[in-house]
């Protein structure tokens, strides 16, 4: 499990847990976060549909999340001033860390049953840095940093250096799969929560809602294609060293330019979540119980569908050292 954002918090769901428990804490927290609709809010929706949307933003934006984050009393001093790192934010996420403490095993996550890896930027240098319990002890502090969306949650402090949400950098972590070491032949699942391909839009709101998703989801692509060259590179080296003479490839030279190639092949599944009708430039902030339920049964029939399709059992190229399938969703 690799994630960044609000993907750490289910990959540590998932992985911080025994198999048979897996679902129920994911349908715990995300039952817990999940906000029901305003009856006010509801009624009036009749005169103006997009008024129940309003009322749910506006309700998160004020009041926060139970269980996940609150409004912080520092950010009324204005954004100019200076309350320290880890309280420049507009919101507390000490109820993520709770929460993530009573439904994350990280002693089972620790014995490495399921590797998990987090996505998270360096405050100072800028730099991506994942963390993996491949490596090393993993903690509630680990997921946090991935979780921490500047400027609405504050940074984490890990290695004594402050981190932000890794979704500012690299929002679909790909490249933590795809430049791993040693390299395996691997069919992965990217699930991408921002669609890269979209209608034209017709309002300014629009224009707004698709700018964002081509903003979030473009990085993803951007790493696939990079990666889609350097594997073809490996395959090609590969392939040329079959027709260098055998004396010379004992070249301890030429072993180690050879060793740039490889014949491993990855085969990339990506989910793309569907696009809803009512779906805005704020629907990355959609609590609503509607919402949350919707999204659950898009991301299981779309799921269900591929393991019935199975893609990855078709023969690769053999030149390509990757090979894409864009699954539709199946849900709209």
């Amino acid at each position: 499990m690799i994630g960044t954002s609000i993907g750490a918090i289910n990959g540590a769901l998932i992985a911080g847990n025994p198999p048979e428990h897996r679902l129920a804490r994911l349908e715990q927290f995300w039952h817990g976060v999940a906000r029901p609709a305003s009856s006010t809010a509801g009624w009036l929706a009749g005169f103006d549909p997009g008024f129940d949307t309003w009322c749910r933003d506006l309700s998160i934006v004020t009041q926060g999340v139970p269980g996940f984050f609150r409004p912080r009393a520092d950010a009324l001093a204005g954004v100019r001033a200076h309350v320290g790192a880890q309280r420049a934010a507009y919101y507390d996420t000490a109820p993520l860390r709770d929460t993530l403490a009573s439904l994350v095993d990280f002693d089972y996550l620790n014995r490495k049953s399921t590797r998990l890896t987090v996505g998270t930027v360096n405050v100072r240098s800028g730099r991506m840095r994942y963390f993996t319990n491949r490596d090393a002890p993993m903690n509630v502090d680990h997921v946090m940093a991935s979780a921490a969306f500047p400027p609405g949650f504050p940074s984490v402090e890990l290695d004594g250096e402050p981190h932000w949400d890794g979704g500012i950098y690299s929002n679909t972590p790909l490249e933590a799969v795809l430049d791993d070491r040693p390299r395996h032949s691997s069919v992965i699942f990217a699930v991408q929560l921002w669609p890269a391909s979209g209608p034209e839009p017709e309002s300014i709101w629009q224009v707004m809602s698709r700018q964002r998703d081509i903003q979030y989801s473009s990085r993803a692509e951007s790493h696939l294609e990079r990666q889609r060259q350097i594997h073809r590179l490996r395959h090609v080296i590969r392939e040329l060293g079959e027709h260098i003479p055998a004396a010379l490839r004992e070249s301890p030279d030429i072993q180690a330019l050879l060793g740039w190639g490889c014949g491993t092949t990855m085969q990339v599944i990506e989910l793309d979540a569907p696009a809803f009708n009512d779906d805005d430039l704020n629907r990355d902030i959609d609590f609503s119980t509607a919402g949350v339920q919707r999204r659950w049964t898009a991301g299981y029939d779309d799921t269900s569908a591929t393991l019935r399709d199975a893609p990855w059992q078709q023969a690769p190229d053999p030149m390509e050292g990757i090979s894409i399938y864009r699954m539709k969703a199946a849900t709209q």
